[in-house]
């Protein structure tokens, strides 16, 4: 399955802003009566012209949203895959300016994607938040996942990211109880990311119908779209998740993938966009 340009929102000149991409998506799917489809790689993995052709090749293969993983040294919240996919990136020299650069560069060729830079805040610290807000506007990021700052910090980066029209999604687990969910919520934008599983990316599956039950009750407090990640490998996996949630987010997968393509001397983006249009046919109803 090879999507349309009108599926991927990917033609030059459509939905030009941040907020307004994500937004575009989301209703795009409500109109389509489905779930989006967001797939999560490495930046840089396992170099940077491999990782711009698998950053190209998502969208045309079904994916809605881009999450792109920004390396660090120490990816606390990230299970064996992610950990290593941000080794290989660092060994290979890739940093937040390359990590910009080749946002840049995919801008170039689709100006309708969202993409959301999902990392940690020591790399960000370091370039500096004014300098890395407004290059990240310039390059094309539309949203930030910063994994390790709490709600308690929302002055360090969320509340700037998002003076700057960047959207600040925040995860919620199945340990954000009532009391806490309120403060999570209080300035996410773009859509809530839920957690469906107790741990590190890429170990479990997730129950389904606990999840369909934590959607649910998360939808009582904000009207963002809630998307639903950690444990999502399959096509069926992603058709019982997106049953009950407005987006699926795959990585580990993904990663493995790429990984297990550059080792095999396969190409990573015609491998990666097999198992992502396996995905989109999950999320749009197509397997059962």
């Amino acid at each position: 399955m090879t999507l349309s340009s009108s599926e991927t929102s990917s033609q030059p000149g459509t939905a030009g802003s941040t907020a307004t991409r994500i937004e575009a998506t989301f209703a795009r799917c409500r109109a389509e009566k489905r779930a989006a489809l967001v797939t999560y790689v490495m930046a840089g993995d396992p170099d940077a012209e491999t990782s711009l052709k698998v950053l190209r090749a998502l969208p045309q293969a079904g994916a809605d949203i881009v999450e792109f993983g920004l390396p660090f040294t120490d990816p606390m919240a990230d299970g064996p895959a992610i950990q290593a996919a941000a080794l290989r990136a660092l060994a290979g020299g890739q940093d937040l300016v390359k990590t910009l650069d080749l946002v840049r560069r995919f801008r170039e060729e689709n100006s309708g994607t969202p993409v959301i830079l999902m990392g940690y805040y020591n790399p960000i610290h370091a370039y500096g938040v004014d300098r890395f807000l407004d290059d990240a506007v310039v390059a094309g990021i539309d949203g930030l996942i910063v994994v390790d700052l709490p709600p308690e910090e929302d002055d360090e980066l969320c509340l700037p990211a998002l003076a700057k029209g960047l959207a600040f999604i925040r995860l919620a687990t199945p340990t954000t109880d009532e009391r806490r969910l309120p403060a999570v919520l209080a300035n996410t934008a773009g859509f809530v990311y839920y957690v469906s599983i107790n741990g590190i990316t890429g170990t479990a599956t997730p129950d389904f119908g606990r999840v369909a039950e934590a959607v649910g009750r998360i939808r009582c407090h904000t009207d963002l779209p809630v998307v639903v990640g950690f444990g999502v490998r399959t096509g069926a996996q992603a058709a019982a998740i997106a049953k009950g949630a407005d987006g699926v987010v795959v990585g580990s997968a993904l990663v493995d993938v790429i990984h297990r393509a550059v080792v095999d001397g396969r190409d990573a983006a015609e491998t990666v966009s097999a198992l992502v249009r396996e995905l989109a046919e999950g999320v749009r109803g197509r397997i059962a």
